[in-house]
This record gives structure tokens, C-alpha cells and sequence, in this order.
């Protein structure tokens, strides 16, 4: 017990400097996401806030081992909190045929991701995670991923900041496309749910256009989410065979988040957590992983993200296109 104790001791001194201030930035976050436009959540504001701060003060050399402790673990800490708000139960909800198409459009979405990162000859991984949190629910299904494939940390910065441009600009355009379309309202929403970003982007586009479409598509979205464990393990596997830099096989053994990430969502979905007690852990979840944005942020330099923000955008577009391509093909030819 004293051993831990004094390693909990020597760490913290260590790592407290740019640990506090990671979290200075995202308790910053926090507060004024209030007063912001939805789409500048406060992940997005500590990730931005601090790229600011990094770029325009130089920070001491004894703040980056600290930092870089956040980026790391506060991230992978994240995902197993976030675990609390999915539950397999939202897949019935939306029908056997919807769900069916809907996961094989999810890993069709997925395969062309790894295939157009290979094509692209992307050196990074960035192209991954955005394909990724296009797949299936941008910074959540990111911050999932990334402590496992992501060899430098500001790749998931800079996957965050181009999949909530573009859930953003979706979020505008796609709905005014639908509407000029005429189409069927439960098939609209199950395009928006299955198609936009983040939760939030579901909600904002749908709920706009009628109250039938945004309980369909935050339904449609839900049982999306709750791939986010098979999703997962698709992309450690894919990804550990397209790793050159290592000549070890997938052995199907997870990290310790991925395995905890697994575990609560799969007793959530049996058992049923208290509201309280989801509301509560996921809260927390959205904390740390602030913290953690934060510390990305601090990572990121202002030519590194110009230049791979550019060819993030283009990558992330395409992929977007893609998915909602598939969905159209499926609403208009094939759901009665």
C-alpha cells in the first residue's frame, strides 16, 4: 500500500503542472460552452483553447511531461465513463431490417475508410479516426479509438476538430437537401440519424424539421452508438494488420479501457443503469475527456494542423459522401 501511495506521490509531482493547467483550460470549456453555439461544444473549445494557448505562449519544459500524461491517460480513462450512455437496448427499437442495414453500411463505411487511408497513403492516423467518428458518433467514437491506434496523441486532435466542422456543415445542408427532396419523414429520419456526426447534430438538424423525424432519427442514431463496441474491435484488428512498425499478430487481447468500455455496456444493457447514476458517469466521462482535449491541444502546432486539417477535411468529406450515399441507396431501393 505505501508502494502505490508513493508512486501516486512521485507521479503527481511530476505531472502536476501541465496537468492543472489542462484542466484550468477545460473547466474554461466548460463554463462557456453555455453561452456558445451548440456546435462549439466544450470538447471542441478546450481542444481549440489549448491550441491558442500553446501556440502563443512558449511553455516551460517542466509542463510537457504533464501534458502529456493527460493526453494520454485522462483520454483512455474517458472511454470507459462514456460506456455508461450506451445501451443495446435502442437497437430494437428501430426494426430488424434497419439495424441489419445499418451494420453492414457501418463496416461497408469502415472498409472504405482503411482502403481510402491506404490509397491516400496517409503516414498518420488522423484519416482513421476521422473515418471512424464518421462511421459512427464523431468525438466519442474518436476518443474510443485513438489511445490504441494513435501513435502521436494531436492525430486525435485534429480528427475532433475536422469531424465537428464537418457534423456541423452537415447538420446546416443536409436537411435543407431532404426537404427539396420530399421525402418519406420516417426515412429522413433514419438518413439524418444514420448519416450526421454527433448526437447533437442528429438532434439539432432533425428536431428543426419536424418532432416525428427527431424521435426517429435520435432512435436511428442511439442504435448506432451501440456498434461502437463492434466497431472497435473491427478497426484494432484492421489496424494491427496494417501496422508495419510491429510484427505482432492480433491476439484479440484489448487494453484495459476497451475491456471496461465492453464490460459496462454489456451489464448497462442487461441490467439497466439508474438514469441518475448514467447521467452522472457520463457526465464525468465528458469532464475528463475535456481534460484530455485540452492537453491534445497543447500538443498541436498551428502549420501541423493547417496542413493535415486541409487533407483531414477532404478525407473526412468523402467519407461522409460515402455513408450517406449507402443510406440513400438503402432508403430508395430496398426499405419498403
Amino acid at each position: 500500500m505505501d508502494t502505490i501511495k508513493k508512486k501516486i506521490i512521485a507521479t503527481w509531482r511530476r505531472e502536476y503542472k501541465g496537468f492543472l493547467l489542462a484542466f484550468t483550460i477545460a473547466i474554461a470549456a466548460i463554463l462557456l460552452s453555455d453561452f456558445t453555439p451548440k456546435w462549439m461544444n466544450n470538447i471542441l473549445m478546450a481542444l481549440l483553447g489549448g491550441i491558442i494557448i500553446a501556440n502563443a505562449v512558449k511553455l516551460p519544459k517542466d509542463f510537457q511531461s504533464g501534458i502529456s500524461y493527460a493526453s494520454s491517460k485522462m483520454l483512455e480513462l474517458s472511454v470507459v465513463f462514456l460506456a455508461f450512455s450506451i445501451n443495446f437496448l435502442h437497437i430494437a427499437q428501430i426494426g430488424l431490417q434497419t439495424f441489419i442495414a445499418m451494420s453492414v453500411i457501418l463496416f461497408l463505411v469502415l472498409s472504405f475508410t482503411i482502403f481510402y487511408a491506404k490509397k491516400t497513403k496517409e503516414q498518420d492516423t488522423s484519416g482513421w479516426l476521422i473515418g471512424f467518428g464518421t462511421a459512427i458518433c464523431g468525438s466519442a467514437a474518436i476518443a474510443a479509438l485513438a489511445p490504441t491506434i494513435s501513435k502521436n496523441k494531436e492525430d486525435a486532435g485534429i480528427a475532433m476538430a475536422v469531424v465537428n466542422l464537418l457534423g456541423t456543415i452537415g447538420m446546416l445542408t443536409l436537411p435543407l437537401l431532404l426537404v427539396q427532396l420530399q421525402c418519406d419523414l420516417d426515412k429522413i429520419g433514419i438518413l439524418l440519424g444514420g448519416t450526421l456526426h454527433s448526437v447533437g447534430n442528429v438532434a439539432g438538424s432533425a428536431y428543426a424539421l419536424n418532432d416525428q423525424i427527431g424521435e426517429v432519427a435520435i432512435t436511428t442514431k442511439l442504435a448506432r452508438v451501440a456498434l461502437l463496441t463492434p466497431g472497435l474491435i473491427f478497426f484494432n484488428f484492421a489496424f494491427s494488420k496494417n501496422d508495419k512498425t510491429t510484427d505482432q499478430s492480433f491476439s484479440w487481447s484489448l487494453p484495459w479501457y476497451l475491456i471496461g468500455f465492453i464490460a459496462i455496456t454489456i451489464i448497462g444493457s442487461i441490467f439497466q443503469y439508474p438514469e441518475s447514476l448514467v447521467d452522472i458517469m457520463e457526465n464525468i466521462g465528458k469532464i475528463i475527456l475535456t481534460v484530455a482535449m485540452a492537453a491534445i491541444g497543447m500538443k498541436i502546432s498551428f502549420p501541423v494542423l493547417l496542413k493535415s486539417g486541409r487533407k483531414g477535411l477532404l478525407f473526412g468529406l468523402i467519407v461522409f459522401v460515402v455513408q450517406v450515399v449507402l443510406y440513400i441507396i438503402y432508403l430508395k431501393f430496398i426499405l419498403p
